[in-house]
């Protein structure tokens, strides 16, 4: 947020300062003793801004012509300090776009941090020799408030000038003016926001494109198509003219998948669900390619908009002439990775408070299916040890410690268990047991002996949590998290789960069929 700057209010030569929160963030930054040092901390959060040597925009234009009708005064200036020139982002009044940082009225502002006000500059001996005071714009009177920016570092100053000599400002007036400084640097910090938002957005759209990956959306009222990524790369470079709606999409379908393609969209549109089709693609300049497509329904108001994305398989398809089995796992493993995926970013994005809770979510959960895929690959692909699943935890979670017989898992449970996993050590890191630097968790599960008498043998796992140094209350509310556990263990893993929680701490309890063999 911007901060209304310190105020030096009278003469140069009588040096008031007001007190202010600038020297706590001296001494907190670290750079008070190395003047050096914290220069080149300051231009470079001016670099971060982006905003020196820009065009002229309207939101500091108003400012700077409010200001000087304000105070009454010719000129006013947004005066922006780098390391040897100051340059004016807003000049009213001035047609100069900068001037030498050595001549600079503002560089005092600056390397003070704090305002200042110089009522008449020719009877100033910093100033009166100054070119700018005895030549054009022959500066009489100047008074300077710093532009600080979110991490304190004095980007410039929001200054009035006179070609006469005036009287200082009041408290008032500085404070005034401080106000304007704290707008300006709100709508820095808002532009400043944008252009990392635009530069993230380029980012991801490189690496999209890189990727292999084209992205979609279609509106199903009025069928029109937008891309983005590797469209040309899966559907032809045309596709800007070419494949504006689904229709001339379909067109560019193979023939014999039409009628599956249309099938799956059909229905798709009636139920809602997510839309998951194969199919191959008459590509203008690549011929006939293979590509997966999966998709899911965004719903605005009354609008309901299918996103989804479009990956190249031919080279999968051909393989599995070669090599057929294998290749249905590994499209099998795929498929399912795809919609867990698909799933829990769909379902996060409702459940995430703001960008950054939503970043952290998906990129733990992303880290729990990369804990499953890492076992599978370090087996068969098609099943992971209980044990090598632990290990990944424990890893991730150093204070969880587990016992219990090594069982082979096949690929969707043990991506089912990590995900349950996952859940649970992060809510205990963040609210449980592991907070406390004497909490721990103990897991532990054992499958039925066979006693042949037919009940159905159970595996059954043991979640512990202790020692954490937070009370344990249930939670008052149904969380994403917890939907998700539920999904896996109940739907998944046909199983149960249940959670109780006890004065020492969280104690979850999940009972599967013992379907699993031992490793």
């Amino acid at each position: 947020m911007a901060e209304r700057p310190a105020l030096n209010i009278g003469a140069p030569e009588q040096g008031g300062k007001a007190p202010t929160g600038s020297e706590g963030a001296r001494v907190a930054d670290g750079r008070e003793h190395d003047p050096a040092q914290r220069e080149s901390w300051r231009l470079d959060t001016l670099r971060e801004y982006r905003i020196m040597d820009t065009g002229r925009e309207p939101a500091f234009d108003r400012v700077t012509k409010l200001v000087a009708d304000l105070f009454e005064v010719p000129i006013t200036l947004v005066s922006l300090v780098g390391d040897c020139r100051q340059w004016f982002k807003s000049a009213h009044g001035l047609n100069v776009p900068e001037t030498p940082r050595d001549v600079s009225f503002c560089d005092h502002v600056v390397m003070s941090e704090q305002a200042m006000v110089v009522t008449d500059a020719r009877a100033d001996p910093r100033f009166a020799e100054n070119p700018l005071v005895t030549g054009e714009p022959f500066i009489r009177f100047y008074a300077g408030v710093p532009l600080r920016a979110y991490n304190g570092a004095i980007l410039g100053t929001l200054c009035i000038i006179d070609r006469k000599e005036r009287s200082t400002l009041s408290f008032r007036e500085m404070e005034r003016l401080g106000d304007f400084a704290a707008i300006i640097m709100a709508e820095a910090d808002l532009r400043r926001t944008v252009v990392e938002r635009d530069e993230a957005r380029r980012m991801l759209e490189r690496a999209i494109d890189y990727s292999g990956i084209a992205t979609w959306q279609l509106d199903t009222r009025s069928d029109a198509l937008r891309w983005r990524g590797a469209v040309a790369e899966l559907w032809g470079s045309d596709y800007l003219t070419a494949l504006q709606t689904s229709e001339q999409a379909f067109e560019r379908i193979h023939a014999d998948d039409r009628a599956v393609v249309r099938a799956a969209l059909d229905e798709s549109m009636a139920s809602g669900a997510p839309y998951s089709v194969e199919h191959r693609v008459l590509h203008p300049e690549r011929g006939v390619r293979w590509i997966a497509v999966r998709g899911d329904w965004d719903v605005r108001d009354d609008d309901a908009m299918l996103t989804g994305v479009c990956i190249d398989i031919t080279e999968q398809k051909s393989r599995q002439e070669n090599a057929n089995l294998l290749m249905r796992e590994l499209h099998h493993r795929m498929r399912n990775l795809f919609a867990t995926v698909s799933a829990i970013i769909s379902l996060t994005r409702h459940a995430a408070q703001d960008v950054d809770d939503y970043v952290e979510r998906i990129s733990s959960r992303l880290d729990a299916l990369n804990r499953a895929q890492n076992v599978l690959l370090g087996a068969n692909f098609m099943t992971g040890s209980m044990h090598a699943l632990m290990r990944e935890v424990e890893a991730a979670f150093p204070r969880i410690r587990w016992s219990g017989p090594d069982l082979l898992l096949p690929e969707n449970a043990l991506v089912a268990m990590a995900l349950v996993f996952n859940e649970l050590a992060t809510n205990a890191a963040k609210h449980g047991a592991l907070t406390g630097e004497n909490g721990r968790v103990d897991v532990s599960w054992a499958q039925d002996a066979d006693d042949g008498d037919g009940d159905e043998r159970m595996f059954r796992l043991t979640w512990t949590e202790s020692g954490g140094d937070r009370p344990v209350v249930a939670p008052d509310r149904t969380s994403f998290g917890t939907l998700l556990m539920e999904r896996s263990v109940r739907n998944n893993l046909g199983g149960t789960i249940d959670r109780g929680w006890e004065p020492g701490g969280l104690i979850v309890e999940i009972a599967l069929p013992a379907r699993w063999r031992d490793a």
